[in-house]
């Protein structure tokens, strides 16, 4: 099979946890060892999260006094595509001794006129305190909405048209290697009248592009690997219910927070809705058995899943002789 995975910021950095490059390398060698049970069956292509690290870039940028302005956000996406594309690469050569491992940095297509931009959404940076959160909008001109019990700085999250380099991870894939890209849902970029292209001020929904990439890659499944089991009905209640399986409508009907939930809800149902395919929301450590059909919210569109033989069944035997002949 061939599989899309978006890693969740909890890949990287649990919530409460300071942003030092040796915490996150640590937890990017525990989600390179699940990833490595994925890898050794599967084409894998592994997308990433940015917030955290954007966020800690921006504010350095913004209080670097060398500066007449801090660096655009399309600069600082490319420069923690770089920075965890290194890790995870690292980290999956060494789980993996012998197997190709590329990261690239990637731009992703945006519309200019996308209504993302005069409605900031995207969650970017560290968690504050409301007191915080506040004097910071208005030291900085921030944007800030409220993150479960912290309130964070959002920014514009335009819907992601086109991973540009989608050709060539796909020329990867094909020589047999495992791709890292898209990290922080691709560098964003838009066409000028001339057609040539431009970085924009914005963060793009990983999920989203991942679910874009996946669909142009021919991928058989998108995973969307986060912190929690899968999709909950009535979540943070007494009659919490997980769904274990879920055809796209019924996710939709659901209408889960746009913040949190609700992108990879979308991202999952583009997905199945577009290709027939297969995909989920589940526990990084849950990796392989969802894909096993063991664990984690599986979309299909039927809502029936079995395991990996409901999307390439076995070749029958008579009709496997002949392939092999020929």
């Amino acid at each position: 099979m061939r599989i899309v995975v978006a890693l969740g910021g909890n890949a990287l950095l649990r919530r409460g946890e300071k942003p030092d490059a040796s915490t996150q390398i640590r937890n990017v060698e525990i989600a390179a060892h699940e990833l490595a049970k994925l890898a050794e069956k599967h084409e894998l292509v592994l997308t990433h999260g940015n917030g955290p690290q954007v966020g800690v870039l921006a504010l350095q940028s913004a209080n670097d006094e060398r500066l007449s302005e801090p660096y655009p956000f399309d600069t600082l996406g490319a420069q923690t595509q770089g920075m965890i594309g290194y890790w995870l690469l690292q980290a999956m050569q060494n789980a993996l001794p012998g197997r190709h491992v590329a990261a690239m940095v990637n731009q992703t297509l945006v519309m200019a006129g996308d209504p993302a931009f005069s409605n900031p959404t995207k969650f970017v940076g560290e968690v504050y305190t409301k007191e915080e959160a506040e004097k910071l909008a208005e030291e900085r001109g921030w944007v800030v909405k409220p993150d479960g019990e912290h309130y964070r700085r959002v920014v514009g999250s335009p819907m992601p048209q086109r991973v540009i380099e989608t050709r060539l991870v796909r020329s990867l894939l094909d020589a047999g290697a495992i791709v890292v890209c898209s990290g922080g849902g691709g560098v964003p970029v838009v066409r000028s009248e001339e057609g040539k292209l431009k970085g924009i001020e914005a963060v793009i929904d990983k999920d989203l592009t991942a679910s874009v990439l996946a669909e142009a890659l021919e991928a058989d499944a998108l995973l969307i690997l986060t912190d929690v089991d899968g999709v909950f009905k009535d979540f943070g209640t007494e009659n919490q219910k997980q769904v274990p399986r879920a055809t796209p409508a019924e996710l939709r009907s659901m209408g889960l927070p746009s913040g949190s939930m609700g992108p990879k809800v979308e991202a999952v149902c583009r997905f199945v809705e577009l290709t027939g395919d297969m995909a989920a929301i589940g526990r990084l450590e849950d990796a392989v058995a969802i894909i096993e059909g063991l664990a984690g919210t599986i979309v299909t569109p039927g809502g029936n899943y079995g395991g990996p033989d409901d999307i390439h069944p076995p070749i029958p035997e008579q009709l496997d002789t002949r392939i092999r002949r020929a």
